[in-house]
């Protein structure tokens, strides 16, 4: 798409495209920037120069005729402002610079693909000082519907507002005629007829002769009744601040400078602290993961009282299945909520205190399973619950959450004892593969599941039982091959081999639950299963998921190796084949063949789950916003 950037069409995850035309004027000649695959007559195709990510931006530079434009994609990662984190909205900030003065006119509009549907739509506008908001939204949609996981029932919003160097007009009417009223004259009409089929939305902005400016249009998706909880409607957190769109939307320009000022030390602080931790390709992947992590979720409280003590996030399985609050989602997305706020953890798991898959089989209806049916994962399920709680809280320094589920987390300690050894045939988080009984990184996460109960309550007979199991599976070989080469997947097959990624929280949480040995030998092992793209989950399959390779990476004891997942990861995301022009993916394939390519991505995308890339960079320890203090714009990654 970038090549491409000025026909090229932005799409939704899951592929469908949404119109996001940007045009520009230089002097009277019209250049499109984004967007435009048909440009009206007389509109020239600007120059793609380069482009940039950092953690919370996407930069994109092209010079049309003697003007140079930057478009700036921002969406802010604000972990500690509850209200600027759960603004449903993103930044694009247009900003142009001559070399001599030039008269400059910025165009940007967005259509009914955003609804999540065709047809139906209907339009609002409104205005109020400088600032100007469109809407869209489908004619009675029922609530909480979607369409291929598009929102159906709440408003896209469109909004922006002029300043004293601009002036901002707007027009809502067929694409090629409001386009075509841009080109020719530089400003819109002010017609907002009701919205009709094929129709754009449109708002320009009037920069007049200028050699430096810049234009801020905010684009979202408003859902007040953001989730279902169990029957009861919770909504955004900035909604006890802004109750109505156009005071969220106008309160949210207003906190572009703040927001942007925030996002540079974020960016600055992620990228200095990843590249310490394990070099440029680290740095990489972790800058490609943070805003795709935060966008999983909504930060809430109900509906109804806008209590602002009462603060649960909501998590989605993107792309794999859409349930609500996935335990097994939770848990490999912690790390990056451990390095940069731990109370995400927390926030993520109050919903969740007790040991099932999930809390709703599709988001954003959290309405439980009363019907006792779910994906069984218990031993999964269960220790990754008190491994999550234990991280909480040695990370935040706050025991409230764990004494007030004491015990109830002791009743899942009980259970990991009597069960978390010799286990029953069951599902682990890779539930893709298939169940397997005595699967051995599941008891190993058994083992340190106990350990950390032991730590977080000061019950010492949970970390023996623990330091019992790992003896069994390391020291008497129960879960390791005969000669103690490598882990097995499952016990008595020691031609099967598992990456052992449930080792990293024993790291992590300084546990010691398994001697050194332990990790010594899965490092040495890895490189022995290295395949063409890199070492398979485990010998069942042809694929790698990123999040458990750099757990993998984490959980080594030699830096190559650790370099090795790490790099692996690393080609995969800059491998540029058609087949990979999709959200960051956490599964791919390392070998070919039946069908498959080494490298390409394998079904999933842009899932939170990719918060576990930070697993290298959560051992260097808690940051604010994953480093260090200082500002500036994060070096990022460049295509």
């Amino acid at each position: 798409m970038a090549v491409d950037l000025p026909s090229a069409v932005p799409q939704f995850w899951t592929g469908q495209n949404l119109t996001l035309g940007i045009l520009a004027r230089v002097d009277g000649t019209a250049y499109s920037l984004m967007g435009i695959p048909s440009p009206p007559s007389g509109v020239h195709a600007a120059s793609l120069t380069s482009a940039e990510y950092t953690s919370t931006h996407t930069y994109f530079n092209l010079t049309a005729g003697a003007s140079s434009f930057t478009l700036d994609f921002f969406s802010p990662v604000s972990v500690s402002n509850y209200v600027r984190q759960s603004f449903p909205f993103s930044y694009l900030r247009i900003s142009v610079s001559s070399v001599t003065s030039s008269n400059i006119q910025i165009y940007g509009d967005l259509d009914e693909t955003w609804t999540g549907q065709s047809g139906s739509t209907v339009s609002s506008y409104n205005t109020s000082r400088s600032t100007v908001l469109l809407q869209l939204s489908v004619a009675d949609a029922y609530l909480y519907s979607e369409n291929n996981d598009q929102a159906l029932w709440g408003d896209v919003v469109f909004a922006s507002r002029d300043s004293v160097s601009s002036t901002v007009s707007v027009q809502v009417g067929d694409p090629t005629d409001v386009r075509s009223q841009f080109v020719t004259n530089g400003s819109l009409t002010g017609s907002v007829p009701d919205y009709g089929l094929g129709d754009v939305t449109a708002i320009a902005q009037d920069l007049g002769d200028v050699l430096t400016d810049s234009v801020t249009f905010a684009i979202g998706y408003v859902r007040d009744a953001a989730i279902n909880y169990l029957g009861q409607p919770r909504t955004g957190f900035y909604r006890a601040t802004y109750s109505d769109t156009f005071t969220a939307v106008s309160a949210f320009l207003d906190d572009y400078e703040a927001a942007q000022s925030e996002s540079l030390t974020v960016d600055s602080n992620l990228q200095r602290s990843s590249m310490a931790s394990a070099g440029t390709n680290y740095s990489d992947i972790i800058t490609l993961s943070v805003r795709q992590t935060y966008g999983g979720l909504d930060l809430t409280i109900p509906n109804d009282t806008l209590d602002t003590n009462d603060v649960l996030i909501f998590v989605k399985e993107i792309s794999s299945d859409g349930n609500v609050n996935t335990v097994d989602v939770i848990f490999p997305a912690f790390p990056i909520w451990y390095v940069m706020n731990p109370e995400y953890i927390r926030l993520s798991l109050e919903p969740v205190p007790y040991v099932i898959h999930d809390i709703g089989d599709f988001y954003p209806n959290a309405t439980g399973h009363d019907d006792q049916v779910d994906e069984s994962q218990p031993i999964e399920e269960t220790g990754n619950l008190l491994i999550l709680a234990y991280a909480y809280t040695l990370a935040s320094g706050n025991s409230t959450f764990a004494d007030n589920y004491t015990s109830l987390f002791q009743k899942y300690a009980d259970y990991l004892v009597s069960n978390g050894l010799y286990i029953s045939n069951q599902l682990a988080t890779n539930d893709a593969a298939g169940p397997l009984p005595n699967q051995t990184n599941l008891a190993i996460k058994a083992a340190i599941g106990l350990t950390a109960f032991g730590a977080l309550t000061g019950m010492t007979n949970y970390t023996a039982v623990g330091h019992a199991f790992a003896h069994k599976l390391y020291d008497e070989a129960l879960g390791t091959d005969p000669n103690k080469t490598h882990f097995v997947l499952e016990y008595g097959n020691a031609s099967t081999y598992t990456t052992a990624f449930n080792l990293f929280p024993d790291i992590l949480l300084n546990l010691s639950t398994f001697p050194a040995a332990a990790f010594q030998i899965q490092t040495d092992y890895y490189p022995t299963r290295r395949a063409e793209g890199g070492v398979a989950l485990d010998s069942r399959v042809d694929w790698v998921k990123t999040d458990w390779a750099l757990f993998a990476a984490a959980s080594a004891t030699e830096g190559p190796v650790r370099d090795m997942f790490i790099g692996d990861v690393h080609a995969f995301v800059s491998e540029d084949a058609v087949d990979n022009q999709v959200p960051f993916s956490d599964r791919f394939f390392v070998t070919g063949g039946e069908g498959d390519v080494v490298d390409a991505f394998y079904q999933w995308r842009a899932r939170p789950v990719v918060g576990g890339h930070f697993a290298v960079l959560a051992l260097s320890g808690r940051g604010d916003d994953g480093g260090p203090g200082g500002e500036g714009r994060g070096e990022g990654g460049s295509v």
